[in-house]
């Protein structure tokens, strides 16, 4: 359940009507606990059969529209009020809006961090835009907005591509790549609209329950071929420092978001850490070891304070130890959460680089520089 020390976050889901975005959602839905509370806001006059299971959903907690007009230009004042509305009724663990195919991606992030900044409730997890592969072409050439969802976007995830020709999805991955800056916008390809909620949502307290066990990982689609998934431990059999949250800083400034799509976990530190903004919130004020959660996004991080895990849970610890620093190491004793768990999702062939990057910097590290045993596994 969302509160007011924890922010709700939202991911923004835009391209053009019959892309595929509200298939992509429901496939989402049978991946999140059941117990997730997902909120909807639609700007979009969709499929009516789609949008009424959509709606009917169990997993959907709450549906707002904002009808007649674009979301980020006309209605975009209405916004804040939808959003409150979400936020009072349904209190739900994540906001999704779906956009129509004509709204801006870059104006509607700006007016969410507007709307995040002046409330304090909510926190931009990331934009992604969906791409009618197969149909690319009949509005490519034309569309100035088709062109700007494809630039401004954390996201590309490529839908209906198994429908074309491998020469189109070659014409459609160029004419991407002639519209991007450096580094390129990282892309996906969905497997009959289905995306890992990896890739798509970031992580918030309800989702952080399943790092570091074995069962995160278990998928059943050859999707998962478009994405690698690296598993970090590093435990503290002696004294409970926490994590060395300067260092650690200074290695969610190193990937581009094309190589790394998302960094994840849970970590203890005894110096309250800050955002990517720099911003610190109330209950990231107090020092002191305290235990946190890591979202990194598309070159973005927040962190969120949560309660210790109640007594009588296990957390998964497995794999091979390296140690930090020469001399003995020690297994973790059993049932001691370890100081941080990571999941990084990198693009395809970039999990070996970063494997390597993880073990040989010393920015995964205790405070103070005492010992302690880091495992990294390639899981996916």
């Amino acid at each position: 359940m969302a509160s007011s020390s924890a922010m709700i976050p939202i991911t923004i889901i835009t391209g053009f009507l019959g892309s595929g975005k509200t298939t992509l959602i429901l496939n989402l839905i049978p991946q999140l606990p059941k117990t997730y509370k997902l909120a909807l806001l639609k700007n979009e006059f969709g499929d009516v059969a789609v949008d009424s299971q959509l709606a009917t959903s169990q997993a959907i907690s709450g549906v707002q529209e904002l009808l007649n007009g674009c979301i980020c230009c006309n209605l975009v004042g209405q916004l804040s009020d939808a959003l409150e509305t979400l936020a009072n009724d349904v209190v739900p663990d994540r906001i999704v809006i779906e956009t129509s195919g004509s709204a801006f991606p870059a104006t509607l992030a700006m007016e969410v961090n507007r709307v995040s900044q002046s409330t304090g409730r909510y926190v931009l997890d990331g934009v992604m835009s969906v791409i009618d592969v197969e149909n690319w072409k009949g509005y490519e050439d034309t569309s100035m907005t088709a062109k700007i969802q494809a630039r401004y976007t954390d996201l590309i995830v490529l839908n209906k591509w198994e429908l074309a020709s491998e020469r189109r999805l070659e014409d459609v991955e160029d004419a991407i790549l002639a519209l991007e800056l450096d580094p390129p916008t990282p892309r996906t390809k969905s497997d009959k609209g289905w995306v890992d909620k990896d890739i798509i949502f970031g992580l918030d307290a309800k989702l952080a329950k399943g790092i570091g066990t074995k069962s995160e990982h278990h998928h059943d689609h050859d999707h998962q071929s478009e994405v690698e998934v690296l598993s970090v431990t590093l435990a503290s059999p002696g004294n409970k420092l926490g994590v060395d949250v300067d260092k650690l800083r200074k290695f969610l400034e190193e990937p581009t978001k094309d190589a790394v799509y998302r960094i994840k976990g849970v970590l203890y530190s005894s110096t309250a850490p800050k955002s990517s903004d720099g911003s610190s919130s109330s209950t990231l004020g107090v020092n002191g070891r305290s235990r946190y959660i890591l979202n990194w996004a598309f070159g973005r991080w927040t962190f969120t304070k949560v309660p210790p895990p109640s007594a009588n849970t296990t957390p998964s610890v497995s794999g091979t130890t390296t140690p930090l620093s020469s001399g003995q190491t020690t297994p973790l004793p059993a049932g001691e959460e370890p100081e941080l768990r990571l999941t990084v999702v990198t693009a395809k062939y970039e999990s070996n680089m970063w494997k390597k990057r993880i073990e040989s910097s010393g920015l995964i590290a205790l405070q103070d520089g005492s010992s302690g045993v880091l495992t990294v596994e390639r899981t996916l």
